[in-house]
């Protein structure tokens, strides 16, 4: 029986970091050592833990940052762009505990920006909620919302402090239309600070709105930082004879 070959350092020095990795050992933002330290540490090239970061990188599993240094991705969720998804399920996709941090909540009468938000008239009352969604150590998203109390008076009563207002308002109160807008900002001071990332990181926006019979039932926008969320869709062709009209 031929001998199984031994895995070369390139091999091994991957084979070690994608097994802490995948283990949970390094969680998503775990520094690397650097190359000098690695290249000392496995007794071979720089240019052989070049090679491995290198690939690593090119399967996602870490990113090189110029200057920074190697660090353990943050996983990456997808969700449907028509679909109002759950942020808790995403996060717990990933293999990774959720938790929810309400920031702020408020009740006021309409400003003109919420009645714009909404489409509501003069003198409505909503119910304003901030609050973060964590996936493990990270921020997920930042989240702040919106709920048109006419609608929904039973949210006056709410605190969500355990419960994001998502979950809560989709048990209880079945809409009927929803409008998405997604937009790509760069994240000032504000965000920056609310979602633990640099100022200027590009970020992902999703701002919905939806109604029931009753009308306009809440505005949510909803931000990412950028490296850690993806949007999918899928279309069928709108021409009857099942011909496709663009690629």
């Amino acid at each position: 029986m031929r001998a199984k070959k031994a895995p070369t350092l390139h091999q091994q020095i991957i084979n070690d970091i994608e097994g802490n990795i995948l283990s949970g050992a390094w969680p998503p933002g775990h520094r690397i050592a650097n190359e000098l330290d690695l290249a000392e540490q496995y007794n071979c090239s720089r240019m052989t833990v070049n090679k491995a970061l290198s690939q690593l990188a090119s399967a996602n599993l870490i990113e090189r940052r110029k200057k920074s240094g190697s660090f353990v991705t943050q996983p990456q969720a997808q969700s449907a762009i028509l679909e109002i998804h759950d942020i808790k399920l995403e996060v717990q996709s990933l293999g990774l505990p959720y938790e929810y941090q309400r920031l702020a909540r408020s009740t006021r009468t309409a400003t003109s920006s919420d009645r714009k938000s909404l489409e509501l008239s003069e003198n409505a009352d909503i119910l304003a909620v901030t609050g973060r969604h964590l996936a493990g150590p990270g921020v997920f998203c930042l989240e702040e919302r919106l709920i048109n109390l006419a609608v929904v008076p039973e949210a006056r009563e709410e605190n969500f402090i355990d419960t994001a207002p998502g979950p809560w308002l989709t048990s209880r109160v079945p809409w009927t239309t929803a409008e998405h807008m997604i937009k790509s900002v760069g994240a000032n001071e504000h965000y920056a600070q609310a979602l633990d990332i640099a100022k200027g990181t590009a970020c992902l926006v999703i701002e919905r709105r939806t109604w029931s019979h009753n009308g306009p039932v809440t505005h949510v926008r909803l931000t990412y930082p950028g490296d850690r969320h993806a949007l999918v869709a899928r279309f069928t062709p709108t021409d009857p004879t099942g011909k496709a009209t663009a690629f």
